[in-house]
């Protein structure tokens, strides 16, 4: 039985697939210009016409060390977006479970209104975070950075786990109950290892955000407690941009989260899309 695609299929097909290689490319491109860059010298880093055959150096990467100790910036990340992740885990888990289980008629009027701060401008926030932080002496200090990074996270948390939780089938919890459940029972036993999916997309996708949160970083740190962000923006001087060690030190922070996204794939395009399948 042949299983050629009929002469009509053949164009829409290759079409189709143009599109998707181009889309692709066009994606990609800035990942692999930055790539390239960052093994280039300066010169060859702003050479006109662009250099794509060139002797690679590690230089830049040397230099981004020597001149910045980037294992203090990754641990400043590697802590915030940690611990702040499973911070508004601790937060978000049950006041989803009280929305998706026991709802009032305020329970989606607070949804939508959790969901509407997201829509804020973060600048509109800066300045009373800000002197909240001075006030507090927590300026250029990671517990700033893990609070913020908390806060502005924990609408998506939210939303995302009351949509989890919301697919767990009622008449499970009606059982459990029967048997002499309590709410902690319910809840750590059954609600839990039910929706374990949904904490691991949520987490996950929350703790890319947080690694990959600039603003705040760059607004309420500096030396001490600067994220890979703070690292990245200390390349940019009144004498101009350093392109090639720019990109050495953009590919140094983006390489971690970039490989730790490309193993959880699957859950992070899960957490994405969460809702919108049924």
């Amino acid at each position: 039985m042949s299983t050629s695609q009929p002469p009509s299929q053949l164009l829409p097909l290759a079409a189709r697939t143009a599109g998707a290689w181009a889309a692709a490319l066009l994606l990609f491109f800035p990942l692999g210009w930055l790539c390239l860059t960052a093994f280039k010298t300066e010169l060859q880093a702003i050479a006109v016409p662009p250099l794509f055959v060139f002797e690679p150096t590690l230089e830049n990467f040397a230099e981004v060390q020597r001149r910045s100790d980037y294992l203090l910036f990754a641990r400043n990340s590697l802590i915030t977006s940690v611990v702040s992740t499973l911070l508004g885990l601790l937060i978000a888990a049950p006041a989803a479970y009280s929305m998706a289980f026991f709802r009032t008629k305020r329970t989606r009027d607070i949804l939508m209104w959790m969901l509407s701060t997201k829509m804020m401008p973060a600048v509109g926030a800066l300045l009373p975070i800000y002197v909240l932080a001075q006030t507090a002496s927590l300026l250029d200090t990671l517990p700033a950075l893990i609070i913020v990074f908390t806060l502005s996270n924990l609408p998506i948390m939210v939303w995302m786990l009351y949509t989890s939780f919301k697919d767990i089938p009622p008449e499970i919890l009606e059982a459990a109950r029967m048997d002499g459940a309590t709410l902690w029972s319910e809840f750590r036993h059954v609600v839990m290892p039910l929706s374990i999916g949904g904490l691991a997309s949520c987490g996950l996708l929350c703790l890319v955000l947080a690694w990959n949160e600039a603003f705040w970083a760059l607004n309420l740190t500096s030396a001490k407690a600067g994220t890979l962000a703070t690292l990245i923006a200390s390349y940019s001087s009144p004498e101009g941009l350093f392109w090639a060690k720019l990109s050495a030190a953009s590919l140094m922070a983006i390489a971690p989260i970039v490989v730790f996204g490309w193993f959880s794939q699957k859950q992070l395009v899960q957490g994405l899309t969460f809702g919108a399948v049924k």
